[in-house]
C-alpha cells in the first residue's frame, strides 16, 4: 500500500462550539466564532506542534466551499479541453489536493510570496488570478496571465506573490529561497512558500538551498505537496525515509493532513509565525491528486481505482466542508448545489471568453527573452535576415 496514512478515516472535522446544536440558522455571511478541530493530530520534527483547534466563521466556510468547488470544475473542464486538443502539451490537474491550495491562502496575504512547480493552476486562481487568464493560458491564447507563452506549467501573477509555475523538477526551491533572501534583505515581514512535490523531494538543490536558508534564518517555508506519487511512482520505492517533514534534520518539521483545509490553514500560520522569528521549516501536506500525473498518464496503473475511490469517499476536502456547513446548518444541501451550478456556469462562460481570444502573434516569439535597453538584435538562422530589434 502506497498511501502511509490509514485510509480508516472517515470522520470529518470535529465541531467544538456550541454553535453546532443551535437549531437557528446561521448566516452563511456571519463572522461569529465558530471552532473546528483538525481531522488528525500535527507531527512534528523538532518542534511542538500547533494546537488542533481553529478559529473559522460561517463566511470562511462558505468561501472555502466556493473556493474549492470553483477549483475542482476548473480542473476537470482543463480535463475535457485537453482530450478536445484546445490544451496542448503537458497538463497536470490539481484536483484533490485543493485544501492545499486554499488552506495556505488562508493563513498568509499577497505580500507573501508562493513559488511552485508545474501542477499550478489552483495556485494561481487562489493568489487572484481568474479563470479567463487560466484558461487563455492553457490554450496558449493572449489573454493568458503568461500571455499565451507559458502554457499550463508557466503560470505567473508577480502583482500577487505568484512566481510561477516551474517546469523542471525541484528548480523552483532556490528561487523560493532566493525570494526569502530579498524579504530579509529589504527588512519585509513577509515569507516565502515553496512549494515541491515528494518527487523533487530528493533533489540535491532542495538540499542546498535549505542549508543557505538555515545558515541566513531565512523567512522560507518548504511545502512538501506529498501525494504519494512522483509520476508512477510510490513514495516508498523512492525514498528510503519517506518522512519529508524530518528531511531537514536540523531545520523544523510539521506533516499535515493536506486534506483538511484547517489543518493547512493552521499549520500554515503557525509556520509563517516561526520563520519570521526563527528561519526556515518544512509542511509536509499529506495529500492526494486524483487524476494521473499528468493527462497523458491515466493514473490507473500503477495504483488502484479502490485505492482512489477510497481517498474520494474518506478524506475528500470538498466533502469535508460540505459536511461543516450542514452540520453547523449555515446552508442547505440544495443551496451548495447552486453553488456548484453556479461555478459550473462561470467556468463554462470564461472559457467561452478565452475561445475568443487571439494567439499570440509570431513576433512573440522574439520579446521577453533578453533585459530590454541593450539593444539587443535577432537575426534568422543565416544572420542575414534582421527578425526584430529590441529597444
Amino acid at each position: 500500500m502506497a498511501l502511509s496514512t490509514s485510509r480508516a478515516i472517515n470522520h470529518i472535522t470535529k465541531p467544538l462550539s456550541a454553535a453546532v446544536y443551535a437549531t437557528r440558522r446561521l448566516s452563511s455571511d456571519s463572522t461569529a466564532t465558530i471552532t473546528v478541530e483538525t481531522s488528525l493530530p500535527f507531527t512534528s520534527h523538532n518542534i511542538d506542534p500547533p494546537s488542533r483547534s481553529v478559529e473559522t466563521s460561517p463566511k470562511e466556510l462558505m468561501t472555502f466551499f466556493k473556493d474549492m468547488t470553483e477549483m475542482r470544475r476548473m480542473e476537470i473542464a482543463a480535463d475535457s479541453l485537453y482530450k478536445a486538443k484546445l490544451i496542448r502539451g503537458f497538463c497536470h490537474l490539481y484536483d484533490g489536493q485543493e485544501a492545499v491550495a486554499v488552506g495556505m491562502e488562508a493563513a498568509i496575504t499577497k505580500k507573501d510570496c508562493i513559488i511552485t512547480a508545474y501542477r499550478d493552476h489552483c495556485i494561481f486562481l487562489g493568489r487572484g488570478g481568474t479563470l479567463v487568464e487560466s484558461f487563455a493560458e492553457l490554450m496558449g491564447r493572449r489573454d493568458g496571465c503568461s500571455r499565451g507563452k507559458g502554457g499550463s506549467m508557466h503560470f505567473y501573477k508577480k502583482e500577487n506573490g505568484f512566481y510561477g509555475g516551474h517546469g523542471i523538477v525541484g528548480a523552483q526551491v532556490p528561487l523560493g529561497i532566493g525570494l526569502a533572501f530579498a524579504q530579509k534583505y529589504k527588512k519585509e515581514d513577509y515569507v516565502t512558500f515553496a512549494m515541491y512535490g515528494d518527487g523533487a523531494a530528493n533533489q540535491g538543490q532542495l538540499f542546498e538551498a535549505l542549508n543557505m536558508a538555515a545558515l541566513w534564518d531565512l523567512p522560507a517555508i518548504l511545502v512538501c505537496e506529498n501525494n504519494h506519487y512522483g509520476m508512477g511512482t510510490a513514495e516508498w520505492r523512492a525514498a528510503k525515509s519517506p518522512a519529508y517533514y524530518k528531511r531537514g534534520d536540523y531545520v523544523p518539521g510539521l506533516r499535515v493532513d493536506g486534506m483538511d483545509v484547517f489543518a493547512v490553514k493552521q499549520a500554515c500560520t503557525f509556520a509563517k509565525q516561526h520563520a519570521l522569528k526563527n528561519g526556515p521549516i518544512i509542511l509536509e501536506m499529506d495529500t492526494y491528486r486524483y487524476h494521473g500525473h499528468s493527462m497523458s498518464d491515466p493514473g490507473s496503473t500503477y495504483r488502484t481505482r479502490d485505492e482512489i475511490s477510497g481517498v474520494r469517499q474518506e478524506r475528500d476536502p470538498v466533502e469535508r466542508i460540505r459536511s461543516l456547513i450542514l452540520a453547523h446548518n449555515i446552508a442547505t444541501e440544495a443551496e451548495l448545489k447552486d453553488i456548484e451550478k453556479e461555478n459550473r456556469k462561470v467556468v463554462d462562460e470564461a472559457i467561452a471568453k478565452a475561445k475568443e481570444s487571439p494567439m499570440p502573434d509570431p513576433s512573440e516569439l522574439f520579446t521577453n527573452v533578453y533585459v530590454k535597453g541593450f539593444g539587443v538584435e535577432a537575426y534568422g538562422a543565416d544572420r542575414k535576415e534582421l527578425r526584430a530589434a529590441l529597444p
